[in-house]
């Protein structure tokens, strides 16, 4: 997107620079400057965030009618059963729902999860794979969950989340079926339906809730996005071809996205 198209759909969506800072997880100030057309040549990670905010998903006029049709038929339902509306629903709701159709709650409101792609799969086995490896050459006790894994993100009764992958190094989190706080590493893999949640609702989610690092992974760029939410920094942007370190290991483990890379080619 240019600045001027980002500038237009601010407009539409009626979004304040507080607003777009929080939800793409840069400074306020760098986010009029470069609005505001006083930055000539904004880093690329700059305009990746601010294109996850302002850029409408793209998938096909079916496809997202398809997409809208589904999610508003599981979300009526809903609604019709439980007599309450987005913003209403609690745990108690959650779970009468969960064993139907998978669901996150965040803040009261349902969302909708699709079942994810082979490759999709495959980038967070991968990933997991080596998360674990990791763990036994060093003897670490940290606790690595792929999903479907429920995290109780705000201790409250309101937010429910099942991410993709994500590392919880405090053990007394973890109970038998949920883990109750937040997870200190967070890793989800973009797709066409998740984009907008994963890279705005969910990422100011998390780093309001406490996780220090959180990964937004995308097969179809072939690029990760990491967040330091620990540290007042930009997300730093790698490719598939680098070894990206895990900052909460102080840089002790580094994912080799090259082999993830080669396990997806062709899906």
């Amino acid at each position: 997107m240019t600045v001027e198209q980002m500038r237009e759909r601010k407009r539409e969506l009626g979004y304040s620079y507080q607003k777009i800072a929080q939800l793409s997880g840069l400074p306020i100030g760098t986010v009029q400057k470069v609005l505001g057309g006083i930055t000539r040549s904004p880093r690329e990670e700059t305009v990746w965030a601010l294109e996850a905010v302002l850029k409408p998903v793209v998938t096909s006029m079916e496809s997202k009618k398809q997409e809208d049709r589904d999610e508003a038929l599981v979300l009526s339902r809903a609604a019709n059963e439980r007599g309450k509306r987005q913003g209403e629903y609690t745990l108690e709701d959650y779970y009468a729902l969960w064993n139907r159709r998978r669901l996150e709650l965040i803040d009261g409101v349902f969302y909708d999860m699709e079942a994810p792609t082979a490759s999709h799969q495959l980038v967070i086995l991968e990933i997991g794979l080596q998360f674990s490896l990791y763990e036994k050459r060093t003897g670490n006790k940290n606790v690595i969950f792929m999903a479907p894994m429920d995290v109780q993100l705000n201790c409250d009764n309101r937010n429910m989340v099942q991410p993709d992958l994500f590392v919880v190094c405090d053990r007394g989190k973890v109970q038998r079926c949920v883990v109750y706080g937040a997870p200190d590493l967070v890793v989800e893999v973009l797709s066409a339906s998740s984009r907008r949640k994963d890279m705005s609702i969910k990422l100011s989610k998390y780093s309001e809730a406490g996780v220090r690092e959180y990964w937004l992974v995308d097969p179809d760029k072939k690029r990760v996005l990491v967040y330091p939410l620990e540290q007042v920094e930009l997300p730093v942007v790698y490719s598939f071809q680098d070894q990206v370190p895990v900052e909460i290991f102080d840089g002790g483990l580094r994912i080799a996205f090259d082999q993830i890379d080669e396990s997806i080619i062709g899906l």
